[in-house]
C-alpha cells in the first residue's frame, strides 16, 4: 500500500491517503474514548503516543499530534498502523448511531459552508494573518478550525455564515465537539466562570481569549486563541496572571498547561514551579 501525505491546516495536522475509499460517509472525528467503540482504524492510531485527533474522511485519515511530538517518528508509526488495518481485514467503523449520522440535507448544507468559507470568509481573514477552515457539521452546530487572528473574528464570521445558512445555529472550534469531562465538575465549572467574568474580559481588547478545555487530576489543561495565540507575552500572561488566578481558585490544582499551537513554533508547554 502506497500512501501519500498532505499538509493539514496547521503544523500539529497531517492527512493519510492510503489510496482507497477510507469511509465513505465521512468525515467523522472519533475522540479516544469512542475510537474504542466505533472505529477499530481510529483505535489503532489512539494507541501511537502522541497522536491527540482523528478524523475519517472519504479518501483520507486525518491526524492530529501533540505540539512536542516528532512528524518524523509519528509519521512511519501512523503509515504502519494504517497498512496493517486495511491488511487486516477489520472494518473502519463499526458503531455509528442514526444521531450521529449525517442528515438528510447535510451534504448541501456543507457544500454551502464550504462555498462561503473560500469566497468570502477566508479571503478576509488571511488579510489578518489568520486561517478558518471547515471541521464538521452536525445537527446545526458547524465547528471550524481557526489560526492565529481567526478567533478574533469567530462573531463576524458566525453573522455571516447564520445570515446565508439559517440552519447553522452555532459555530464553534472544532476542539468544542471533543468530550471534556472536567469541565462539567464543581471545579471546572469555577474556573470557566472566572475565565468568563475576570480574565477574558481584561484581555478581549487585544482580541486574546483563554478557554478551559479540561481537567484531570491535579492539572487544569488551557487554550489560548485570537490574539493569545503566538503572542511573545503568553507564558507571562499564564504564569504571572492565569495560573496564579486559577491556584488560588482551587488550590488542589497544581500544574497549568497550555495546550496552545502557538503560531510561532514555540513550546506551548507551561509548568509551574514547585
Amino acid at each position: 500500500m502506497f500512501i501519500q501525505t498532505k499538509a493539514g491546516e496547521n503544523a500539529t495536522e497531517l492527512e493519510f491517503f492510503p489510496g482507497q475509499t477510507v469511509y465513505e460517509d465521512g468525515p467523522m472525528s472519533f475522540t479516544r474514548e469512542d475510537a474504542e467503540q466505533k472505529s477499530p482504524l481510529a483505535c489503532r492510531l489512539y494507541e501511537i503516543e502522541g497522536v491527540t485527533a482523528v478524523t475519517l474522511k472519504k479518501e483520507s485519515v486525518a491526524v492530529s499530534k501533540m505540539a512536542a511530538a516528532d512528524w518524523a517518528r509519528l509519521r512511519t508509526e501512523i503509515f504502519g498502523a494504517i497498512v496493517k488495518h486495511f491488511q487486516s481485514g477489520d472494518p473502519v467503523v463499526t458503531t455509528i448511531s442514526d444521531d450521529e449520522m449525517p442528515g438528510e440535507f447535510d451534504a448541501e448544507i456543507i457544500d454551502q459552508i464550504e462555498d462561503l468559507l473560500a469566497t468570502r470568509i477566508v479571503p478576509a481573514v488571511t488579510q489578518s494573518g489568520g486561517d478558518v477552515a471547515f471541521h464538521s457539521y452536525k445537527a446545526g452546530k458547524l465547528y471550524l478550525k481557526f489560526q492565529g487572528p481567526a478567533f478574533s473574528m469567530l462573531t463576524g464570521i458566525q453573522n455571516m455564515l447564520r445570515h446565508y445558512i439559517p440552519e447553522i445555529t452555532a459555530v464553534l472550534d472544532y476542539r468544542e465537539a471533543l468530550p471534556k469531562p472536567g469541565l462539567t465538575t464543581p471545579e471546572g465549572i469555577a474556573i470557566r466562570k472566572l475565565l468568563e467574568e475576570k480574565v477574558n474580559p481584561s484581555i478581549a481588547a487585544h482580541g486574546g481569549r483563554i478557554s478551559l478545555v479540561d481537567l484531570h487530576k491535579n492539572r487544569a489543561y488551557v487554550r489560548l486563541d485570537g490574539g493569545c495565540q503566538g503572542c511573545g507575552m503568553a507564558d507571562v500572561t499564564l504564569k504571572q496572571g492565569v495560573a496564579v488566578e486559577i491556584q488560588k481558585l482551587v488550590p488542589s490544582i497544581t500544574e497549568v498547561l497550555d495546550i496552545t499551537d502557538h503560531a510561532d513554533g514555540t513550546n506551548p508547554y507551561y509548568q509551574p514551579s514547585r
